[in-house]
């Protein structure tokens, strides 16, 4: 099967990691670190994804007053592009390069356990280590 015709549920990262809307840059950047990610889903008290927090989003506020305080609600991007996993790779990169993003959120079908939780994520890491198996 062709890279580009993939289907994300094959490929994507289960099991996403999430911090609560409370959680702090430093407790944040602790866990990236820790577990060497790139970026978390930040979810809301009914575990809802809220957004999306990266390690620039991170770089953006060191050295700002009192940054290892800040809330991840603060500086989390609320716009987060999501895809269903029956979607393709090809789908997923072509969303990646138009909307210059490193990761989408990937969540259940419609009508399929709870929508607005994340199932999976899928980084620009994961289509090249794909693309290395090919």
């Amino acid at each position: 099967m062709r890279l580009e015709h993939k289907l994300l549920r094959d490929v994507m990262t289960r099991g996403v990691v999430t911090v609560p809307m409370d959680a702090t840059v430093k407790q944040i950047a602790a866990m990236l670190s820790k577990q060497g990610l790139s970026g978390v889903a930040v979810i809301g008290p009914d575990c809802e994804a809220m957004g999306i927090i990266s390690d620039m989003d991170i770089l953006k506020v060191i050295g700002k007053e009192n940054w290892e305080n800040i809330p991840a609600e603060s500086i989390m991007s609320s716009h987060m592009e999501t895809i269903r996993p029956t979607c393709t790779l090809g789908e997923a990169a072509k969303i990646m390069n138009e909307k210059n993003i490193h990761r989408l959120l990937i969540f259940s079908e419609r009508g399929v356990g709870a929508s607005q939780r994340p199932i999976g994520i899928l980084s620009v890491s994961d289509i090249v280590r794909e693309a290395a198996r090919e």
